[in-house]
């Protein structure tokens, strides 16, 4: 049971009317002590992870009224969001796992139990004088840029091409969060095990209100890959396409358009609610097939389709996937699948069985176990090309309608 020492202290003016989110029973006494005069709200450690400095000011945690685990898993979950409000942990029991996760805070401070009034009161007030953590400004809608990776058939390699994508924009551009891959395989994406990490995001937590997916909610969900890569992609779940609504999927591109400068999305062949709304917001719709006849057909059909339904400015790129020396086999050359789609093929990839299949073992994109592998250098040949390239649409286009 906490005890403080002494009576309580004024707090200045200004302070007054702070938000309070006090988690503990034990706290109770100091909303009639040096916190008098603060909006106060009593709460469970379940409200942790969740606050936002939107509608707090300070959370107050007694680190003794809590299991140590949980209480250090609710403030790593909190660390991740860049609106966290600023905490005052107090306690006797102050363990290094529930501390180590405090400090990743912007805004934190401990006080070991006793304490008097005045050292709250001066906690308190230093917390709340260093103002909310200073944040880059977050690119618009305007500036951001989208592509959408999508297979012919099953098996094309979209998923390899989205993550070394995103990697190689994720280099290129050099800036702490500038890209994000987003899996729009909902039910069995698996761009985290290519990169070997967790997926974060249960869509049952959007819930079927969209207007409640705001930034704080989406970094809550993605999973960091590098400093400047983050991935959003959704855990194993069979009924997933049925457990999230159209506006909540749009609402999710609308939001990651607006804080990261480049988002790539590796989106399902089959047609979704959302699919055609989520492809216009694109500047970029790659079709990805390999070198087959039944699938440079399909992507034939499918980037006609697209472009049908869009209009010639959505007009997709194909993509040819593990091109190979005829070699050791009868696989077609570039000229001949171009006479099999009817078109010009935009951009081609070298086929490396070896460095794609160890990187996927390894968990990680191939430049990062296998950099000087043809499908890295074909892979960087095709993001310069291409963000050298004017966006293809205006900030109309990408907003979701």
């Amino acid at each position: 049971m906490l005890k403080p020492k002494s009576k309580a202290s004024a707090m200045s003016a200004p302070m007054s009317g702070c938000r309070v989110l006090a988690l503990g029973d034990s706290l109770a006494p100091l909303a009639h002590g040096p916190l008098a005069g603060f909006a106060w709200e009593a709460a469970g450690l379940d409200r942790l992870a969740g606050a936002r400095s939107t509608t707090c000011d300070l959370v107050l945690v007694d680190a003794d009224a809590w299991e140590a685990p949980a209480l250090a898993q609710a403030l790593q979950a909190l660390s991740a969001s860049p609106a966290a409000p600023a905490v005052l942990l107090v306690g006797e029991r102050l363990p290094t796992p529930v501390v180590r996760n405090l400090l990743r805070l912007e805004r934190s401070d401990v006080l070991e139990a006793p304490f008097t009034a005045d050292q709250v009161a001066q906690a308190v007030a230093g917390l709340m004088a260093a103002g909310a953590p200073a944040q880059a400004a977050a690119p618009s809608a305007a500036s951001s840029r989208c592509w959408a990776i999508t297979g012919a058939v099953g098996g094309a390699g979209a998923t390899t091409l989205a993550v070394e994508t995103a990697t190689a924009l994720a280099a290129r551009s050099g800036k702490e969060k500038s890209v994000c891959l987003i899996d729009l395989n909902l039910a069995d994406g698996a761009a985290a095990a290519y990169l070997g990490a967790q997926p974060a995001m249960r869509l049952a937590d959007f819930g079927p209100a969209a207007d409640r997916i705001d930034a704080a909610m989406l970094q809550a969900f993605v999973t960091p890959v590098t400093k400047e890569l983050d991935l959003l992609a959704g855990v194993r779940e069979p009924g997933a396409f049925d457990a999230i609504g159209r506006e909540a999927v749009l609402r999710i591109l609308e939001v990651a358009c607006e804080g990261y400068e480049w988002v790539i999305l590796d989106i399902p062949r089959h047609r979704r609610p959302w699919t055609l709304e989520a492809l216009s917001g694109c500047d970029e719709i790659l079709v990805v097939s390999e070198l087959t006849v039944p699938a440079l057909l399909a992507a034939r059909s499918l980037a006609d389709e697209i472009e049908e339904a869009l209009g010639p400015a959505s007009k997709p790129r194909i993509v040819l996937n593990r091109l190979a020396s005829r070699m050791f086999g009868p696989a077609p050359s570039m000229s001949e699948a171009e006479r099999a789609l009817g078109r010009k093929a935009d951009a081609g990839i070298s086929s490396d069985w070896e460095a794609a299949a160890a990187s996927a073992n390894l968990g990680g994109p191939i430049a990062q176990h296998r950099p000087k592998s043809k499908i890295v250098k074909d892979v960087q040949a095709l993001v310069d090309r291409l963000a050298a390239e004017p966006a293809r649409k205006e900030t109309a286009g990408r907003k979701a309608a």
